[in-house]
């Protein structure tokens, strides 16, 4: 039996079926929106998510967002969860050289993984996606096509781009007690022993 080729297109195919099966499946039962997600790395799904925000009432239950805490909890010992110890996922690595971040070392979150999304991204699960540093990400369905079965993220997309006094979709005012919420920025870089991420 030959061995396959895992960063083939074809090979992919599998896990954006998967991801569209968990979205039919949360959809089937009443658990939320169509959305599904897979997270691979090395060839092998390391976490999966669905939607569930109609299960649970939590409006960011998301399907990328599911699958990061399931792919996470996979990679982490819980034993070492809040313990200062530095392994799994908060494990530091150097930032990829044309990195826009100006930090030299990061905690490797989910970086070397790819995620299969049954649908487009909202903003929030793009960021998130971003956050675990993900390398890259594969999704079926457009912003258009989620909007056009009631889903409409794309104005998310659009507002965030405008300076916050002209936001639409929600008042936004920044600064609000900017000098007293500083402490907690001082306290993180008093902080001796803080771990990058």
């Amino acid at each position: 039996m030959s061995t396959p080729d895992i960063d083939s297109l074809e090979y992919k195919k599998q896990f954006i079926h998967e991801a569209t099966r968990l979205a039919v499946e949360s959809v089937e039962k009443g658990w939320g929106g169509p959305f599904g997600a897979v997270i691979v790395k090395d060839g092998k799904i390391i976490g999966r998510g669905q939607n569930r925000v109609l299960l649970t009432g939590i409006p960011v239950y998301h399907a990328e967002v599911t699958a990061i805490i399931d792919a996470c909890s996979k990679i982490n010992s819980k034993a070492l969860l809040g313990s200062g110890c530095q392994e799994g996922n908060l494990k530091l690595i150097p930032r990829p050289e044309g990195s826009l971040d100006p930090s030299p070392e990061r905690s490797q979150m989910l970086k070397g993984c790819e995620i299969f999304v049954s649908g487009a991204p909202c903003p929030m699960c793009m960021s998130a996606i971003y956050w675990a540093r993900i390398d890259r990400v594969y999704f079926g369905t457009t912003l258009a096509d989620a909007s056009n079965i009631g889903f409409d993220d794309e104005f998310q997309y659009i507002d965030f781009n405008l300076p916050y006094e002209e936001r639409k979709a929600i008042q936004v005012f920044p600064g609000f007690e900017r000098e007293h919420a500083l402490k907690a920025c001082e306290a993180w870089m008093n902080k001796t022993d803080r771990h990058p991420y």
